[in-house]
């Protein structure tokens, strides 16, 4: 037993020495979001949850708070239908789709700087976080491109009934963190801010890595908000948020059966700027005007063993202005209007030159109108228009709707379209990873023309017959549809049973088209795929009293690529076994796309009383998943790699005291399961303990 877990031990038998008894109101006030909290990423303006018609979860700031969670990755890794993955950081999957098909938002505004399509949500401290909303399902139709799957918006508090609250964590890995939030107010001035410091000596995430060394980190962030009241029916938000953060690595990462080690250190900033200007004409009138700058840079410095520099550069600078109106037209009828105009130029070293921004600019425009024509029924239509430079342009149409059977069931339906279009990298990426085994990749637009010159030198040693279909970049689209059931038979019990589906056309892939006379792989994007993912989804929260509360999550999820399931029912696909031998593959053999489990369950038993005390044990289980084509036919199947599947346990206790002061000790991982190939975010066990002190003020 290590030092910090004899000590959760010892502090958990001080807390349950306590008395416990007491009444509290019930956990779906104070834990879990029920129909009365207000929702505003799902329809972009406030609803009441129990009248929004598409699949939303609400994570509240009590949930952060009772489960100990640092970063976002944290507390994501515990939400239903959503899973996490170790590529090039920390990202999530929506509804079995990857990262870079879900958006991430800070109060509506996107976060940018993804590496190969992934953003790392380690960025992101929860000390000043007030909820996250988790909208599933093609969002395109209000948010664009990168919404196919969903999205996320993490929403910061800006409250004034605390003015002041710090907190102190230390745990295993040397891991410290301190934050501080204060806020002012008068009659017509706001504000708030927000200081977090944070350290460890924990695992920086990269893909391929097959070691544990540990890759000190340091960051600090801080989020500034100023709000003025113009008069009683305007007024200005001005927000700042900045993040430092630099690591320090020393990796080792295999590629071919060859390993190559490396060390050095990576900084990334990450600078945000937001205005806006908001109007009330009349109760039933009111628009917005938005502005948003964000620079996201990040720089990598490695020298391998062999003593060859290897440099990654990526600059990501995105502005956006935009204005929203929303209209009440009668008390069955409201809409919304939009429209905004994106630049974004990106400048990386993975492409042609770091001295060369590539620069991309988007106008838009959406609508969508709710109807209610009667007290039971909600309808619910949008669509977007995308005026992209790079491509053509794309609508994005939404229809959604809630029906209340009564008070104890609801059904919700809505099927929209989702697209995202060709990134930066999908493009220009021109690049060589020489702490990899040299392969290259080469983005569409200068693919064929970087692979022939090398081809003229005599630097290739094959060209796979994909090489000849590189061609321009379409964008990806797909078509999404959602059924939900939700029942309440009673105030202690809720359960959702969720059906979804989407088809995905255009899919963009990342493909081995050649190879160097090395052995070395080269690798380009193409628009070869036409997919889908389908699955179920079961929500259940329990009430066994006013102390103790349940909550659990399963997803049971298929996959696959339509061409290649058309193929091995034409019989034109084989397999081979470990020992060699061909045989034509089988439907029943197909595991479908890689990096997704077909089930993952989340269960948490919860414990909180009058006196202040709280206690939690989570669970998350994931099944095996593909990692690795092994037997050389480009379709996964049984006889390929896989990561196995596993069992995560969590649990946290704290106490709140009168005086302002909070105690929490905590433990992840408690079963201790690493796989530092393919689960490169689940370091082992680790334990922390953590103070808080805040001032409340009271109510006159």
């Amino acid at each position: 037993m290590t030092k910090l877990s004899f000590i959760f031990f010892l502090v958990t038998l001080f807390f349950f020495s306590n008395k416990l008894l007491g009444q509290v109101k019930l956990i779906n006030d104070t834990l879990y979001s029920n129909g009365d909290s207000v929702v505003v990423t799902a329809t972009r303006s406030e609803r009441k949850l129990g009248n929004i018609t598409v699949p939303v979860t609400i994570v509240n700031a009590k949930m952060i708070q009772q489960n100990g969670s640092l970063r976002l990755t944290n507390i994501l890794s515990e939400q239903a239908g959503l899973t996490l993955t170790s590529g090039f950081g920390a990202g999530v999957q929506l509804q079995g789709l990857n990262p870079d098909y879900t958006i991430i938002l800070i109060n509506g505004e996107p976060l940018v700087g993804r590496t190969a399509g992934v953003l790392d949500l380690n960025r992101i401290a929860l000390g000043n976080i007030k909820k996250i909303e988790i909208v599933k399902g093609p969002s395109s139709s209000l948010y664009g491109s990168e919404a196919m799957a969903g999205v996320i918006n993490i929403i910061t508090d800006a409250s004034t009934t605390i003015p002041f609250n710090a907190s102190l964590r230390y745990g295993t890995y040397n891991t410290a963190d301190a934050s501080i939030n204060n806020s002012l107010a008068s009659k017509k001035l706001f504000y708030q801010g927000f200081y977090n410091y944070y350290t460890t000596d924990g695992y920086s995430i990269r893909p391929n890595s097959n070691n544990r060394l540990t890759t000190p980190i340091t960051s600090i962030s801080t989020n500034q908000q100023f709000k003025y009241l113009l008069s009683d029916h305007t007024q200005f938000v001005f927000n700042t948020r900045f993040t430092d953060e630099n690591i320090k690595s020393d990796i080792a990462v295999s590629n071919g059966g060859v390993t190559t080690n490396s060390n050095g250190k990576e900084h990334n900033t990450d600078i945000n700027l937001t205005g806006s200007l908001h109007h009330q004409f009349s109760y039933n009138l009111k628009t917005s005007f938005r502005s948003y700058l964000t620079n996201y840079i990040s720089n990598q410095d490695l020298i391998t063993l062999s003593g060859a520099p290897y440099n990654d550069l990526l600059n990501h600078l995105f502005q956006r202005f935009e204005n929203q109106t929303d209209w009440t037209v009668s008390k069955r009828l409201s809409g919304i209007f939009g429209a905004g105009s994106v630049w974004e130029g990106v400048k990386s070293s993975r492409y042609d030159s770091e001295k060369v921004r590539k620069n991309n600019t988007i106008q838009y425009g959406f609508t969508q109108w709710e109807w209610t024509p009667i007290n039971k029924f909600i309808l619910i239509g949008g669509v977007r228009f995308d005026q992209n430079a790079q491509y053509a342009s794309a609508w994005s149409p939404k229809l959604s709707m809630l029906y209340k059977i009564n008070l104890k069931h609801k059904i919700k339906f809505s099927i929209g379209q989702g697209f995202k279009a060709p990134d930066f990298r999908q493009l220009y990426l021109d690049f060589t990873n020489a702490a990899a085994g040299n392969y290259s990749v080469f983005g569409s637009a200068e693919a064929q023309k970087v692979i022939g010159q090398l081809n003229g030198l005599g630097q290739i040693g094959a060209l796979f017959s994909n090489f000849y279909s590189l061609k321009s970049l379409q964008p990806e689209s797909s078509t999404g549809m959602h059924l939900s059931w939700d029942w309440q038979p009673n105030q202690k019990t809720f359960i959702s049973v969720q059906a979804f589906r989407n088809d995905i056309k255009n899919l963009i892939q990342v493909e081995q088209v050649g190879a160097y006379i090395s052995g070395a792989q080269i690798f380009s994007y193409l628009n070869i795929g036409r997919a889908f993912t389908q699955g179920v989804e079961l929500e259940t929260k329990y009430q066994f009293n006013s102390q103790w509360s349940w909550i659990g999550g399963y997803q049971f999820i298929l996959t696959g690529d339509k061409d290649q399931i058309a193929q091995i029912k034409a019989g034109t696909v084989y397999t081979r076994d470990a020992t060699g031998m061909s045989s034509r593959l089988g439907i029943s053999d197909y595991v479908g796309l890689p990096n997704i489990s077909k089930h993952k369950a989340q269960i948490k038993l919860n414990y909180v009383n009058a006196n202040g005390f709280f206690a939690n044990v989570r669970l998350v289980y994931r099944s095996k998943w593909a990692v690795t084509n092994t037997n050389g036919n480009e379709v996964y199947d049984n006889g390929d790699s896989f990561a196995a599947g596993y069992v995560s346990m969590h649990a946290s206790i704290g106490k709140e005291y009168a005086n302002g002061i909070s105690l929490q000790v905590g433990s992840d991982n408690m079963t201790n399961y690493v796989d530092a190939v393919n689960l490169a975010n689940l370091p082992g066990r680790s334990s922390y303990f953590s103070i808080k002190y805040q001032i409340i003020h009271k109510k006159k």
